[in-house]
């Protein structure tokens, strides 16, 4: 692992924990050359998959732009990064039980229904980024359903 400081090419581990729920390990590392420490987190990969786009191209999921996405939704919101986690990895899940490629349309589906149930407000702010609202109209009708 590469110092993140000097970019020296070697380093030790000082100290390694699993995390809370288990499911990464938590390390502590020292660079060998300037001794500056520094935090990892290892964890298994689990989403191996292709995402099928809007236009029938293919690409490798990435946790990390469905992270970006749910953490612009959340934006000033209470919401921690352990339920962001957790639902993240809960979809994850999910998706990988659906085969080798998944629709951006379902995830997409999936990540606005989790966020329903964890916040309300970043649900509408997914939506209307997710469902590209054109006026205050479509708008009312998507909060028109959250209210039912």
């Amino acid at each position: 692992m590469k110092c993140p400081k000097c970019k020296y090419d070697d380093t030790k581990v000082v100290d390694s924990r699993e995390t809370t729920d288990g499911a990464e390990i938590r390390r502590r590392r020292e660079c060998d050359k300037c001794n500056f420490r520094f935090t990892t987190f290892e964890q298994i990969e689990t989403a191996n998959f292709l995402v099928i786009k809007k236009d029938n191209s293919r690409e490798p999921y990435s946790r990390d732009k469905v992270e970006k996405g749910i953490w612009q939704a959340c934006w000033k919101r209470a919401v921690t990064q352990e339920q962001v986690g957790k639902m993240v990895d809960e979809l994850e899940a999910k998706w990988i039980g659906a085969g080798k490629e998944i629709e951006s349309r379902v995830i997409g589906e999936d990540v606005m229904e989790a966020l329903k149930e964890l916040d309300e407000v970043a649900y509408i702010r997914f939506a209307s980024v997710y469902r590209h609202f054109k006026d205050l109209e479509s708008f009312k009708k998507e909060l028109s359903k959250l209210l039912d």
